[in-house]
């Protein structure tokens, strides 16, 4: 439910295989409305390049070994508990969107916490899209 509407569980590390390689992808769902796969990685700390690049694998893969000819394109979300805007914005996570990192929380935050943040994503949203149509 935290998710969000049509949201169904698959599995939990779900081992996905190289030639010469094991991977265990954290978090796995699938989402009927938007008929695509969702794949979550767990970082218990801040985010690295290397975190970015192994979801980028992981959504690859998962495109081209799982994903039926009728799904969408698999989103990867990598949730850690520290951000780093240079990373998302120098990484693979610039200009690929199905790609994701979000901060996550071990306790639950107060209702003006909330607040605060929301107006934050609000106010970085209008700014990206003041950006766009100023570039066009």
């Amino acid at each position: 439910m935290e998710l969000g509407k049509g949201y169904a569980f698959v599995a939990r590390q779900q081992h996905i295989k190289t030639e010469k390689e094991d991977y265990f992808i954290d978090l796995v769902f699938y989402n009927y409305l938007m008929k695509c796969f969702v794949l979550v990685d767990l970082k218990t700390g801040k985010i690295t390049h290397q975190d970015v690049g192994q979801m980028d694998m992981y959504v690859r893969m998962y495109d081209e070994l799982k994903k039926s000819p009728d799904d969408n394109p698999t989103l990867g979300v990598v949730m850690c508990t520290e951000t780093d805007e240079d990373i998302a914005r120098y990484s693979v996570l610039h200009g690929n969107e199905q790609l994701f990192a979000t901060k996550y929380k071990l306790y639950l935050p107060t209702e003006q916490e909330l607040r605060e943040e929301i107006e934050t994503q609000k106010a970085i949203f209008y700014l990206q899209q003041k950006e766009k149509e100023d570039m066009e």
